[in-house]
């Protein structure tokens, strides 16, 4: 099932795809139903009843209440849910060794991946409270002139966990949206000599992107292996496979979770797809920009990055 968070008419909704253009207000369809339930008013109500809030899910999409339909081009795609953590890790090589390139070619520097890259996740947390949805702008950070798109795939932490074994932890994936973490390259380029990973190339307001739904893990088999491709203008840039992850999400979930307890809602992103963003291709991004951001099975993340 694929789920979002959508407002129409003022309220603030969880709802589901019923067609190409049209959606079902799940909160509206279980006052319907008579369901004696309010946990589809909100995302992280939804994940915390698991399964059978996903039962009820589908009990509804089944009886398509007709007055419980919302027309997409209506409806004001939010974020599927403001998440409790973020983190994003780097596990696509290709990328890695593409932006490493370019980046020597930037700074006359030399980049080799190190060691430890290959021997365990790396990750850093982000801004969460920076997450816009599908649709929305894009603010340009007025400290930087070097815009870029990032093509992810992330996870959404379903339950709380610790210690947990690459064996258990795709268990703890409620499920999987497309994450776009907008970088500011040239600050990028300056802050990372520090060795303390990113600041202010990652976080300003606007620039994580997630959505528009999150497809719930019971559709997907893991390690997942979904086509990722990324238009800027109508134009491809790039995109890859899921499946070339050199540490899938098992190894992520099990390494983070080491001494440090996981909790529903939190978000964990991939790192870019290879050709996933404009520095690996020598492009970068221009006031008024139109980016869609697409993987299968998922659906598509269209935004635009204006200049205030």
């Amino acid at each position: 099932m694929r789920l979002c968070t959508v407002e129409f008419e003022g309220r603030t909704t969880v709802a589901t795809p019923i067609d190409e253009h049209t959606l079902l207000d799940l909160n509206k369809a279980a006052k319907f139903a008579r369901y004696e339930t309010d946990v589809f008013t909100d995302m992280q109500r939804v994940i915390a009843e698991g399964d059978y809030g996903l039962e009820q899910a589908h009990g509804l999409v089944r009886r398509k209440h007709r007055r419980s339909m919302i027309p997409i081009s209506k409806a004001r795609f939010l974020p599927p849910l403001m998440p409790t953590q973020y983190r994003d890790c780097l596990v696509f090589e290709e990328h890695l060794t593409n932006s490493f390139a370019a980046a020597e070619k930037m700074t006359g520097r030399a980049f080799d991946i190190p060691q430890v890259w290959y021997d365990q996740p790396v990750y850093y947390k982000g801004n969460r409270f920076s997450f816009i949805g599908h649709g929305e702008d894009v603010i340009w950070p007025n400290y930087a002139d070097f815009l870029d798109i990032e093509l992810e795939l992330a996870v959404v932490i379903g339950k709380q966990g610790k210690d947990i074994s690459r064996e258990e932890a795709p268990d703890y994936i409620y499920g999987y949206t497309i994450l776009n973490d907008v970088s500011a390259r040239d600050a990028q380029m300056v802050e990372m000599g520090g060795q303390l990973g990113p600041a202010k190339g990652k976080d300003f307001d606007t620039g994580n992107i997630i959505g528009p739904y999150i497809l719930t893990a019971d559709e997907v088999p893991h390690p997942v292996a979904l086509n990722m491709e990324a238009h800027v203008n109508g134009e491809r840039w790039g995109g890859g496979n899921s499946a070339n992850m050199h540490h899938d999400f098992a190894d992520i979930i099990a390494h983070i979770s080491k001494s440090e307890t996981i909790y529903p809602g939190e978000v964990i992103g991939s790192g870019t797809v290879g050709t996933g963003c404009g520095l690996e291709i020598g492009r970068q991004l221009a006031d008024g920009d139109r980016f869609d951001l697409t993987i299968e099975n998922i659906g598509t993340l269209s935004n635009r990055i204006v200049k205030p």
